[in-house]
């Protein structure tokens, strides 16, 4: 379905703990829909551009520098807290300056990267208030669909092949650590995966190609938004390549 005049767009999010391949099916779904003549925007963690203002393009640009490009001994230093309201500020500016905007104008937006890892990780966080990090992330736009990719976190680790101390909570650098951390997190996103607008997609055993196909008959059955078959491509047809 392409976006008729006056119609908002859909604000499709995908989820999934680090190794599930949520920017790859992102990155996918985004070239379909502009594929196929639907108007499209893929959001992810370094998106800064506001449109028609170079001055808020170089604001948000500023606050992505200090949560994303800050040196890894600050991490630890500044502790839980000031991380998770941080992110709170991060996702804000985001939602209000980028997201909204395009909805208004009748643009679909796919949201890779988004807040539910960020809730799940800090349910999982023994000195954060369990109700803390929900509310301060209530007021951002409520996706359309949500596509939660579950892995195992076994099958995570694989796929990346190595990790941060932030993907393992932390808690060590062993793959033990990462495997036992990372499987917290899925049954804390398992909880949020109750919502009406989720939709879980086992991507375990799964190439790219067979995700997307998935992908877009979910976008067909509860957006009716439409995509032909053949404009389905990945960057991986023939073998998996998965990115976080």
């Amino acid at each position: 379905m392409n976006i008729m005049a006056g119609a908002p767009g859909r604000l499709i999010t995908v989820a999934g703990i680090d190794g599930a391949g949520k920017s790859t099916l992102a990155t996918s779904l985004h070239a379909a829909l502009k594929d196929s003549k639907n108007r499209a925007i893929l959001v992810g963690k370094h998106t800064t551009e506001v449109a028609m203002s170079a001055d808020l393009s170089e604001y948000v640009d500023s606050v992505n520098a200090v949560v994303y490009r800050r040196k890894p001994s600050v991490g630890a230093a500044c502790g839980n807290h000031y991380w998770l309201f941080a992110l709170a500020a991060w996702y804000t500016l985001q939602d209000q300056l980028i997201i909204r905007p395009a909805l208004r104008a009748g643009v679909h937006v796919i949201l890779d990267n988004a807040h539910h890892k960020i809730l799940a990780r800090y349910a999982v966080c023994p000195n954060i208030p369990a109700d803390l990090a929900r509310h301060l992330f209530a007021h951002l736009t409520t996706p359309d669909l949500v596509l939660f990719l579950h892995v195992t976190a076994e099958e995570a680790l694989r796929r990346k092949g190595g990790f941060s101390a932030l993907e393992a909570g932390g808690t060590g650098s062993t793959g033990e650590a990462f495997i036992s951390y990372q499987t917290r997190v899925t049954e804390e996103l398992r909880r949020q995966a109750t919502g009406a607008t989720w939709a879980s997609i086992d991507v375990t055993s799964k190439d790219a190609a067979v995700v997307l196909a998935e992908t877009l008959t979910l976008l067909s059955d509860r957006l009716d938004i439409q995509i032909p078959e053949h404009l389905a491509k990945t960057d991986n047809e023939g073998g998996v390549a998965w990115s976080s």
